[in-house]
Protein backbone atom coordinates (compact mmCIF):
# COMPACT_ATOMS: atom_id res chain seq x y z
CA UNK A 1 0.00 0.00 0.00
CA UNK A 2 1.52 3.64 -0.88
CA UNK A 3 0.73 6.16 1.14
CA UNK A 4 1.76 10.01 1.00
CA UNK A 5 1.95 13.02 3.30
CA UNK A 6 3.70 16.36 3.69
CA UNK A 7 5.17 18.77 5.89
CA UNK A 8 5.54 22.78 5.54
CA UNK A 9 7.62 25.27 7.34
CA UNK A 10 8.28 29.21 6.85
CA UNK A 11 12.31 29.27 5.71
CA UNK A 12 14.29 30.92 8.01
CA UNK A 13 17.98 30.50 5.74
CA UNK A 14 18.48 32.30 2.78
CA UNK A 15 20.99 32.12 0.34
CA UNK A 16 21.78 35.50 -1.79
CA UNK A 17 24.08 34.99 -4.90
CA UNK A 18 25.98 38.46 -5.49
CA UNK A 19 28.22 39.17 -7.61
CA UNK A 20 30.47 42.05 -8.75
CA UNK A 21 31.87 43.07 -12.55
CA UNK A 22 34.07 45.78 -13.45
CA UNK A 23 35.12 46.84 -17.06
CA UNK A 24 38.52 48.58 -17.55
CA UNK A 25 41.24 49.03 -20.31
CA UNK A 26 44.02 46.76 -18.46
CA UNK A 27 43.57 43.79 -16.27
CA UNK A 28 44.90 44.77 -13.82
CA UNK A 29 42.62 47.99 -13.32
CA UNK A 30 39.74 46.09 -13.87
CA UNK A 31 40.70 43.15 -11.19
CA UNK A 32 41.55 45.83 -8.88
CA UNK A 33 38.34 47.44 -9.21
CA UNK A 34 36.38 44.18 -8.89
CA UNK A 35 38.25 43.51 -5.42
CA UNK A 36 37.69 47.31 -4.02
CA UNK A 37 33.94 46.57 -4.98
CA UNK A 38 33.81 43.23 -3.37
CA UNK A 39 35.44 44.38 -0.26
CA UNK A 40 33.03 46.97 -0.27
CA UNK A 41 30.07 44.52 -0.73
CA UNK A 42 31.60 42.19 2.07
CA UNK A 43 32.09 45.27 4.00
CA UNK A 44 28.23 45.81 3.85
CA UNK A 45 27.47 42.47 4.65
CA UNK A 46 29.41 42.20 7.97
CA UNK A 47 27.80 45.52 9.04
CA UNK A 48 24.69 44.15 8.77
CA UNK A 49 25.75 41.54 11.22
CA UNK A 50 26.39 38.57 8.22
CA UNK A 51 29.52 36.90 9.91
CA UNK A 52 32.40 35.51 7.77
CA UNK A 53 31.45 31.77 7.86
CA UNK A 54 28.00 33.01 5.83
CA UNK A 55 29.81 34.67 3.20
CA UNK A 56 31.83 32.48 0.40
CA UNK A 57 33.52 33.66 -2.76
CA UNK A 58 31.84 31.00 -5.83
CA UNK A 59 33.54 32.34 -8.83
CA UNK A 60 36.24 34.28 -10.05
CA UNK A 61 37.09 35.67 -13.32
CA UNK A 62 38.61 37.90 -15.61
CA UNK A 63 38.21 38.01 -19.60
CA UNK A 64 39.15 39.90 -22.70
CA UNK A 65 36.22 42.52 -23.90
CA UNK A 66 36.07 42.02 -27.97
CA UNK A 67 34.63 43.56 -31.11
CA UNK A 68 33.77 42.94 -34.29
CA UNK A 69 35.39 46.03 -36.61
CA UNK A 70 34.16 46.30 -40.38
CA UNK A 71 37.06 44.07 -41.72
CA UNK A 72 35.93 40.98 -40.09
CA UNK A 73 37.94 41.09 -37.50
CA UNK A 74 38.47 40.79 -33.58
CA UNK A 75 39.66 44.08 -31.91
CA UNK A 76 40.09 44.58 -28.07
CA UNK A 77 38.16 46.97 -26.41
CA UNK A 78 38.89 46.30 -22.42
CA UNK A 79 38.80 43.49 -19.84
CA UNK A 80 36.29 42.45 -17.51
CA UNK A 81 36.84 41.33 -14.57
CA UNK A 82 34.29 39.86 -12.21
CA UNK A 83 33.74 37.66 -8.43
CA UNK A 84 30.65 36.26 -7.06
CA UNK A 85 29.66 35.98 -3.75
CA UNK A 86 27.25 33.07 -1.87
CA UNK A 87 25.81 35.36 0.97
CA UNK A 88 24.04 32.84 3.88
CA UNK A 89 21.36 34.83 5.92
CA UNK A 90 19.98 33.61 8.65
CA UNK A 91 16.94 33.79 10.72
CA UNK A 92 15.36 35.78 8.12
CA UNK A 93 11.58 34.80 9.81
CA UNK A 94 9.86 36.99 12.13
CA UNK A 95 7.17 35.40 14.85
CA UNK A 96 4.44 36.00 12.51
CA UNK A 97 6.26 34.06 9.70
CA UNK A 98 6.80 36.66 7.63
CA UNK A 99 10.27 38.29 6.40
CA UNK A 100 12.13 40.46 9.04
CA UNK A 101 12.14 43.75 9.08
CA UNK A 102 11.97 46.12 5.61
CA UNK A 103 14.76 49.18 5.40
CA UNK A 104 15.16 49.59 8.59
CA UNK A 105 16.39 45.87 9.42
CA UNK A 106 16.55 42.16 8.08
CA UNK A 107 16.70 40.24 4.61
CA UNK A 108 15.88 42.74 2.17
CA UNK A 109 17.87 45.76 3.91
CA UNK A 110 20.73 43.29 4.09
CA UNK A 111 20.81 42.77 0.41
CA UNK A 112 19.85 46.61 -0.39
CA UNK A 113 22.74 47.66 1.48
CA UNK A 114 25.28 45.86 -0.23
CA UNK A 115 23.77 46.49 -3.16
CA UNK A 116 24.33 50.24 -2.41
CA UNK A 117 28.01 49.90 -1.31
CA UNK A 118 29.00 47.80 -4.48
CA UNK A 119 27.17 50.32 -6.99
CA UNK A 120 26.76 49.60 -10.98
CA UNK A 121 28.95 46.76 -10.77
CA UNK A 122 26.91 44.30 -8.37
CA UNK A 123 24.56 42.06 -9.72
CA UNK A 124 21.96 39.84 -8.35
CA UNK A 125 22.21 36.23 -9.20
CA UNK A 126 18.95 35.55 -7.23
CA UNK A 127 18.20 33.56 -4.19
CA UNK A 128 17.10 30.44 -2.77
CA UNK A 129 15.28 29.73 0.49
CA UNK A 130 15.45 26.67 2.42
CA UNK A 131 14.69 25.57 6.25
CA UNK A 132 17.58 24.78 9.09
CA UNK A 133 15.57 22.08 10.84
CA UNK A 134 14.73 19.64 7.86
CA UNK A 135 15.18 17.02 10.30
CA UNK A 136 11.59 18.04 11.75
CA UNK A 137 10.21 18.07 8.28
CA UNK A 138 11.03 14.93 7.75
CA UNK A 139 9.45 13.22 10.96
CA UNK A 140 6.21 14.96 10.38
CA UNK A 141 6.73 14.16 6.48
CA UNK A 142 6.76 10.32 7.40
CA UNK A 143 4.36 10.16 10.25
CA UNK A 144 2.13 11.93 7.61
CA UNK A 145 2.90 9.30 4.50
CA UNK A 146 2.35 6.08 7.66
CA UNK A 147 -1.16 7.62 8.59
CA UNK A 148 -2.52 7.79 4.80
CA UNK A 149 -0.95 4.50 3.89
CA UNK A 150 -2.77 2.55 7.08
CA UNK A 151 -5.65 4.46 6.40
CA UNK A 152 -6.11 3.33 2.91
CA UNK A 153 -4.65 -0.23 3.99
CA UNK A 154 -7.55 -0.88 6.66
CA UNK A 155 -10.18 0.38 4.26
CA UNK A 156 -9.29 -1.96 2.47
CA UNK A 157 -9.31 -4.98 4.42
CA UNK A 158 -12.16 -3.99 6.19
CA UNK A 159 -14.19 -4.33 2.51
CA UNK A 160 -12.34 -7.65 2.31
CA UNK A 161 -13.25 -8.57 5.75
CA UNK A 162 -9.69 -9.51 6.55
CA UNK A 163 -7.66 -7.84 9.38
CA UNK A 164 -3.93 -6.50 8.64
CA UNK A 165 -1.44 -8.45 10.62
CA UNK A 166 2.58 -7.82 11.09
CA UNK A 167 4.24 -5.64 8.58
CA UNK A 168 6.61 -7.38 6.26
CA UNK A 169 8.29 -4.59 4.32
CA UNK A 170 8.64 -0.58 4.11
CA UNK A 171 10.47 1.35 1.35
CA UNK A 172 10.10 5.52 1.50
CA UNK A 173 10.89 8.41 -0.91
CA UNK A 174 11.70 11.38 0.34
CA UNK A 175 11.58 14.41 -1.71
CA UNK A 176 12.09 18.41 -0.71
CA UNK A 177 12.27 20.68 0.87
CA UNK A 178 10.97 22.65 -2.12
CA UNK A 179 10.30 25.81 -1.38
CA UNK A 180 7.75 27.97 -2.93
CA UNK A 181 8.59 31.66 -2.25
CA UNK A 182 6.07 34.29 -3.21
CA UNK A 183 9.25 36.85 -4.27
CA UNK A 184 10.38 39.11 -6.47
CA UNK A 185 13.17 41.46 -5.79
CA UNK A 186 15.31 44.24 -7.86
CA UNK A 187 17.09 46.85 -7.34
CA UNK A 188 16.93 50.64 -8.51
CA UNK A 189 20.64 50.99 -9.62
CA UNK A 190 20.05 53.97 -10.39
CA UNK A 191 19.37 55.21 -6.86
CA UNK A 192 22.47 56.02 -4.71
CA UNK A 193 20.99 53.87 -1.90
CA UNK A 194 18.32 51.58 -3.54
CA UNK A 195 14.96 51.09 -1.75
CA UNK A 196 14.76 47.78 0.16
CA UNK A 197 12.57 45.44 -2.03
CA UNK A 198 10.10 43.28 0.06
CA UNK A 199 10.77 39.51 0.20
CA UNK A 200 8.06 37.13 1.07
CA UNK A 201 9.12 33.80 2.47
CA UNK A 202 6.02 31.58 1.05
CA UNK A 203 6.71 27.21 2.73
CA UNK A 204 9.06 25.14 2.64
CA UNK A 205 7.52 21.87 1.96
CA UNK A 206 8.52 18.58 2.10
CA UNK A 207 7.06 15.34 1.20
CA UNK A 208 7.20 11.31 1.41
CA UNK A 209 5.69 8.30 0.00
CA UNK A 210 6.24 5.10 0.96
CA UNK A 211 5.05 1.53 0.56
CA UNK A 212 4.21 -0.49 3.09
CA UNK A 213 3.44 -4.54 2.60
CA UNK A 214 1.49 -5.87 5.17
CA UNK A 215 0.79 -9.47 5.89
CA UNK A 216 -3.12 -10.46 5.91
CA UNK A 217 -4.47 -11.67 9.19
Amino acid sequence: MIGSGSAGATPDIMRVSISVETRADTVAIAYARAGERADAVIAALRGDGVQGRDISTSGLSVRAETVWTDGNREKLVGYTAGTSLTVTLRDVAGPDGEAKGGNDGGPAATIAHAVAAGGDDVRLGGLTLTVADEESLMIRARDAAWDHAVSKAEQYVSRAGRKLGPVLEITENISGPTPAPRIAFAADMKAAAPRAVPVELGESEMTASIRVTWQLG
